[in-house]
Formats: structure tokens, sequence, C-alpha cells
């Protein structure tokens, strides 16, 4: 029992910590300002990740593209990893660090937004689809853990939640996700249509 409190602590004061940091709160703003922008300009939202970040960033893009808290016309959300096919013969054909940044060097667009997912920010897979993003045009975003990793310096916003354990910075990275959902959401569809 002590075990499974301890965890829960951590969580809240972590959550804590979040909440105390207007630098942070205000990242949050600013990404979810930056994905309306996009929507607006008839642009798409693209996520990556690896492990738990790759169902985060599944997760994230099927409430965009699905809906969050209400009825509402749809808006186009993709993971870059959810055609198996892609992601197999793009790892057997070059390498699985290359399979991301092909996918943004077929699939993005300038204006799009990519948000990568990645407790280190050193995912080379992650990296150079942010190199890709750039070279193209899109708005990076990064969700990473305290140091930001190599990600720092090719995101145009990054969140950085100050931890190093790993299924924690996993847990903000949704709560912060699904903030930033309902933020899109609301702003571009009050309360539905």
């Amino acid at each position: 029992m002590s075990n499974t409190l301890e965890h829960i602590k951590a969580l809240s004061a972590l959550c804590n910590q979040v909440e105390q940091n207007a630098q942070l709160i205000q990242t949050i703003e600013n990404i979810a300002n930056t994905i309306v922008k996009a929507y607006n300009n008839g642009n798409k939202t693209l996520f990556c990740g690896n492990g738990g970040s790759s169902a985060e960033a599944q997760h994230l893009a099927a409430e965009l593209s699905g809906r969050f808290k209400f009825e509402r016309k749809p808006i186009p959300a993709e993971a870059c990893h959810v055609n198996s096919s892609f992601v197999t013969a793009v790892s057997n054909d070059y390498d699985f660090t290359k399979v991301y940044s092909r996918y943004i060097e077929g699939f993005g667009q300038k204006g799009d937004v990519l948000i990568g997912l990645s407790t280190s920010g050193t995912s080379k897979n992650i990296v150079n689809a942010f190199i890709a993003a750039r070279e193209k045009g899109l708005t990076t975003i990064a969700l990473t853990g305290e140091t930001g990793g190599d990600l720092n310096d090719l995101s145009d916003l990054i969140f950085k939640v100050p931890s190093e354990n790993v299924p924690r910075i996993q847990e903000m990275h949704l709560l912060v996700g699904h903030i930033i959902c309902e933020k899109v959401e609301q702003t571009l569809f009050g309360n539905g249509n």
C-alpha cells in the first residue's frame, strides 16, 4: 500500500510543481494557441513518440480528430506511426531512426504542427523528424522531461516536465495533452457545432 501512495504522492507533487511555474503554464497556452492558428489556416497536427509516448501520441491525435468533450466536426490530426506497413517498410529499407522523418517528408506540409513526445528529448527518430519538419516549414512542439535533450534546439515550443522519472513524465504529458486538446476544441468550436 505504501508504494502505491508514494507513486500517487510523487505525481501530485509534480502537478503542484508545474502548477506553480508560470512559464510552464504559459507554454501550455502558447501550444494550444499555435495549434488553433494552424487549424484556422487549414493545416493539421501530427504526433510522434516511441513506446508509451507513441501510445500517448495516438491517443492525443484521436482526441483532436475524433472529439474530446463534445460533439463537433472532426479536425485533421494523426500519429505518424499508425500505418504499420509504412513503419515496418521504412524501418527495414532504411533505418528506424528515419521512420518519422520519412513520414514528415511525405505527409507534412508547411504550416502543419508536429508534436513530438520524448521523455529524454534525445530519441533519434524524433530528432530526425524535427529536422525534417523544420526544413519543410512545420511548427515543432516538444513534450519532454526536464532537460529537453536535443529537442531544445529543434523546437519552436517545448514543455519540459521538471522530472527525470519516466512514468511521471509520461503521466504529465497526458495531462498537458488533454488540457491542450480541450483548449483547442473550445477555441475552435465554443460549446460544440
